[in-house]
């Protein structure tokens, strides 16, 4: 593969509709692009400009919204830790995150509260302020299940498994999870973390930003490359599950936003696509040339990685909103 110093590789999901030797190059770069990097540009992904420039004025809509409005459906109200959080309400790697945002997950009934991680699940905190927005948000969220399930199977086949070896774990209660996120601009000698340096703990995550908006850092080598936006776009990565799934062969990667110049903002869409919090991830049995080339799962005791997701998934949200968590779950504080 090319040097990444320019930006994260670009795979094309649109050769999938050509031969078996378009298909092959796809899942050789699909592959290649996550053991190497963690992180990819996505082209050819069929997703319209209209729809994504509908799904950005949305965002607009919402952050203009006074605040009472925004505070009306506050992260604080939710132990599921669905809704807005406010500037300064988010820590990533013990620092602030600055930002505002809303997060909106997939919606089940509850469960229960055993295991912990079974009360992740519940209502989001929809803003009655702003109609249509419930409308969007499900419709990007539906778009963005199928095109992660789409390829969650193509690199099942590119690391010698059968497609469907990752179904199971999405065939009820996938545990999606979107951000919609501004982060405004900061003089230069402020703190720049507009979120900190950190892994997702999950699948994968399609993040959709603002054109021509840069800010995304991913950690290479030991070294911080920028990812700005490429023309119609994802940037996709893996997350801490296919570590785990694939024993380190596929390399979940840290990265990190810096906040846009002063005068500015920067509109950004994260979906995680993550499977059901009780799911565990299957380990997959590579090829011998792949497996020899598989690092193992990163072993920190300051964050151990589980194949249940909901394990992986209560840790972080804990983590990122202190304050949600000591006022809904201080029993599991400590």
């Amino acid at each position: 593969m090319a040097s990444v110093s320019a930006g994260p590789p670009i795979v094309d999901l649109s050769l999938l509709s050509g031969g078996d030797a378009q298909r092959l190059q796809f899942r050789d770069t699909l592959r290649t692009a996550t053991h190497e990097v963690g992180f990819f540009y996505l082209v050819g992904h069929g997703i319209e400009r209209p729809v994504r420039e509908r799904l950005f004025q949305t965002a607009r809509d919402f952050f203009a919204l006074p605040d009472a409005d925004k505070f009306a459906v506050e992260m604080l109200a939710s132990p599921q830790f669905r809704g807005y959080t406010r500037f300064g309400g988010e820590y990533t790697d013990g620092g602030i995150d600055w930002r505002e945002q809303i997060d909106l997950a997939a919606e089940y009934p509850a469960l229960g509260d055993q295991p912990p991680y079974l009360r992740l699940d519940g209502p989001n905190l929809w803003p009655t302020a702003l109609p249509g927005f419930r409308e969007v948000i499900t419709d990007w969220q539906a778009r963005c299940s199928r095109l992660g399930l789409v390829l969650m199977r193509e690199w099942a086949v590119s690391l010698g498994a059968p497609p469907d070896v990752f179904d199971a774990a999405f065939a009820q209660r996938p545990s999606t999870l979107l951000k919609v996120v501004r982060y405004p601009g900061r003089e230069h000698d402020e703190s720049r973390q507009g979120v900190g340096a950190h892994k997702d703990p999950g699948v994968l995550t399609l993040l959709l930003v603002e054109p021509g908006k840069g800010g995304l850092q991913v950690e290479h080598d030991g070294t911080w490359i920028d990812a700005p936006p490429v023309e119609d776009a994802f940037v996709v990565n893996i997350g801490e599950l296919m570590e785990y799934a694939t024993d380190g062969y596929l390399k979940a990667t840290l990265h990190r936003v810096q906040s846009p110049p002063p005068g500015t903002q920067r509109l950004s869409v994260p979906f995680f696509f993550n499977p059901a919090l009780s799911s565990s991830m299957p380990r997959i049995e590579l090829p011998a040339e792949l497996a020899a080339q598989a690092r193992g799962v990163t072993e920190d005791p300051d964050n151990v990685i589980s194949g249940v997701f909901g394990e992986n998934m209560l840790k972080a949200r804990l983590r990122a909103h202190p304050d949600v968590a000591r006022r809904h779950h201080a029993d599991l504080l400590g």
